[in-house]
């Protein structure tokens, strides 16, 4: 409604200046700093697009007020003659970053990352969480050093071809992957599956994947796999 509000405002003061019959399109492009545009009716009702007006009930108001000055202008080829409005201000995102640095990672001692620091359970049934932990990394090495990559992958081992498979990663709804931060560059990630019903009886695993820093920015991958276990659907 709101955009219908719009275009026939447009047309309207299009054919008050001698261009009847103007088709008007909205391109509906995306603006962060915009947000929605509800009419002033569905504003008073607050539900979800409404309440995400950021700037009052009489946003589309506004907006129309400005679509006719600019229709007017472009009807009587006097855009020459606008105003140019207020500059935005100037948002330098280099010269400040609140995100503290990635400091370089250190394994404990007799420890390599990737290492298991407390192994899943041999067994395990549907519903069920399997959960493994890891001696970690920062992901943040990862995601700023990949741009394909899988912190964590859940795979099936099957028989006929002696393989593992891969049946969900960290994408998938099931899986979760936390990151705990310790002290002198050390941390642990903990992988958990919560085991959905669909799943099959067989044989399984967990593999968490990486990167570590060393001083100078030298990023190293490193991989880690817990011990195989059974899903039981019994």
């Amino acid at each position: 409604m709101s955009g219908r509000r719009l275009r026939e405002a447009v047309k309207s003061e299009f054919g008050s200046h001698g261009t009847a019959g103007m088709d008007v399109v909205i391109a509906g492009l995306c603006n962060v700093y915009t947000h929605y545009i509800t009419t002033y009716e569905e504003y008073q009702v607050q539900r979800y697009e409404a309440a995400s007006t950021i700037y009052g009930p009489h946003t589309l108001s506004a907006y129309i007020q400005l679509y006719r000055g600019l229709a007017r202008a472009i009807a009587m080829n006097t855009v020459q003659d606008l105003p140019s409005g207020p500059e935005p201000p100037l948002f330098n995102v280099t010269s400040l970053t609140l995100v503290p640095a990635v400091t370089p990672d250190r394994a404990p001692g007799n420890k390599t990352f990737g290492d298991v620091l407390q192994e899943a359970n041999v067994q395990y049934r549907v519903g069920e969480v399997a959960a493994v932990t890891f001696v970690g990394a920062n992901p943040r090495n990862s995601a700023e050093n990949t741009t394909e990559h899988n912190f964590l992958t859940v795979e099936r081992y099957t028989n006929v071809t002696g393989s593992w498979q891969v049946v969900q990663n960290d994408a998938s709804w099931d899986t979760r992957f936390y990151w705990t931060k310790g002290s002198s560059g050390q941390s642990n990630v903990t992988i958990e599956w919560h085991i959905p019903s669909s799943t099959e009886s067989g044989i399984y695993r967990i593999q968490y994947f990486g990167h570590y820093r060393r001083l100078l920015k030298q990023f190293y991958p490193f991989e880690g796999t817990s011990a195989a276990f059974e899903i039981t659907n019994l």
